[in-house]
């Protein structure tokens, strides 16, 4: 059974996060996405862990489904079409913020934490609580260290899972520039067995990661990171497996064959994939960065190391490589995107709202359109949008990278070509 996933996400009580990060939100989003599980998010939130008692269920062993009486809850506006209309299962999984000192050095680590029901996730919030706060965001600080951590979940129970978070982003993650480690045996010492999986982030792909024949032993995943129901599946990582916690976890630690592959962003969109200075606007290549020594000639201030500049400083294969191990993946670019390229007006425009749920209605979820639909069929409903997604396939894009904290921009028109051609027939 193929499952399109979300595993990593955010709620409405986490910093610099939509208010209607809200389970109705998410539920219908997921639905509008093509997503089959996503992570419940934030569940060390007090009032958070509360919302999700009230409104989940359990569906099956360790995966939960919206109250019947709470699925029209989401705003008037977002209606889902029946197009679209999919069973939307949730798994129990959050994200924690570790910064601590190892070797007179701070680290800085983000962690995806599985766990396989909301009675684990009882005796998780209470064995962080007392060592953390945990009420002030949704996404907790902690001083601890990853490996203290890491015994603390397996002590509460031995089926909770760390997957390290965007493995590759400078300032918060395992293989950081700024403040993380070389290797996943240098983080988590003798427990490194317990990881089985690392997630790729927005600024990596997994062609990035097989450069470092170390990662070889574990299963590449990607999710979207979501700090708004509508960025949900940005990226996102597709089992064959049932619909369980068990078969989750099982497809992570001891079939990797099971995980079909991952949907990812061109990682040149991603806000951490080149080296650079935003306030400088200043973008540079690794061979440029070590031709100024990491500084910028104009100001003298430290140029921010980004993900491809720190993978290719750890790699040990050229890239191209592919593992046996290594899954298939998809790159995608979100449909909102492509139609704001189109219409030439803002992704959050009214017109591109409206072109967005006009094609979503017509031809199914997103995922659907953007990856498995025939192009003839998107064709029929929009000669424009055809070619977007066909250019998209075939990986005809425009880049300009994105670089210290600044997104990327994907295009898949030239100026003039826009000018020559009418406007979207559903206009």
């Amino acid at each position: 059974m193929a499952l399109i996933t979300d595993l990593h996400i955010h709620s409405k009580y986490s910093r610099a996060c939509s208010k209607s990060l809200d389970l109705p939100h998410i539920h219908a989003w997921a639905q509008i996405k093509g997503i089959d599980l996503v992570a419940t998010s934030d569940f060390t939130h007090p009032a958070w862990f509360k919302h999700l008692h009230e409104y989940l269920e359990e569906a099956d062993t360790g995966v939960y489904k919206l109250k019947e009486k709470y699925v029209n809850e989401a705003d008037e506006d977002i209606i889902v079409p029946k197009s679209c209309a999919r069973e939307v299962r949730f798994i129990c999984s959050t994200e924690i913020s570790l910064i601590y000192k190892r070797h007179d050095q701070v680290r800085k680590v983000h962690l995806v934490v599985l766990a396989p029901n909301l009675e684990t996730v009882a005796k998780i919030n209470l064995e962080l609580g007392k060592r953390g706060n945990v009420r002030s965001d949704g996404r907790p600080i902690l001083g601890m260290d990853s490996v203290d951590l890491l015994k603390i979940l397996l002590d509460i129970s031995p089926d909770i899972q760390i997957i390290p978070a965007h493995v590759w982003t400078p300032h918060f993650a395992i293989f950081g520039s700024k403040s993380g480690f070389d290797s996943v045996e240098e983080c988590f010492g003798d427990l490194s067995d317990h990881i089985c999986a690392l997630e790729t982030g927005l600024s990596s792909d997994p062609l990035m990661n097989w450069q470092l024949s170390d990662l070889d032993k574990y299963v590449l995943v990607s999710n979207s990171d979501a700090h708004s129901p509508h960025k949900m599946g940005r990226e996102a990582t597709i089992f064959d497996t049932e619909c369980t916690y068990p078969g989750i976890l099982h497809a992570l630690r001891n079939d990797h064959s099971q995980v079909l592959g991952t949907i990812e962003f061109f990682p040149e969109e991603g806000k951490y994939h080149a080296d650079g200075l935003r306030d400088e606007k200043l973008c540079w290549t690794p061979e440029e960065t070590i031709k100024h020594n990491c500084i910028s000639p104009a100001t003298g201030k430290k140029i921010t190391v980004g993900v491809l500049h720190r993978v290719n400083k750890l790699a040990d294969r050229k890239l191209g490589t592919q593992p046996k191990t290594g899954r298939p993946f998809w790159h995608i670019i979100p449909l909102v995107e492509i139609l704001s390229e189109i219409l030439e007006v803002g992704p959050s425009s009214k017109k591109v709202q409206t072109a967005y749920f006009y094609l979503i209605e017509k031809l199914g979820s997103e995922f659907y359109i953007l990856k498995d639909a025939p192009i003839q069929d998107i064709t029929a409903v929009d000669e424009r949008v055809g070619e977007a997604i066909k250019r998209m396939r075939d990986k005809e894009v425009i880049i300009n990278p994105g670089y210290d904290g600044e997104f990327g921009v994907i295009k898949l028109f030239k100026e003039e070509e826009l000018k020559q051609k009418d406007q979207l027939v559903m206009f």
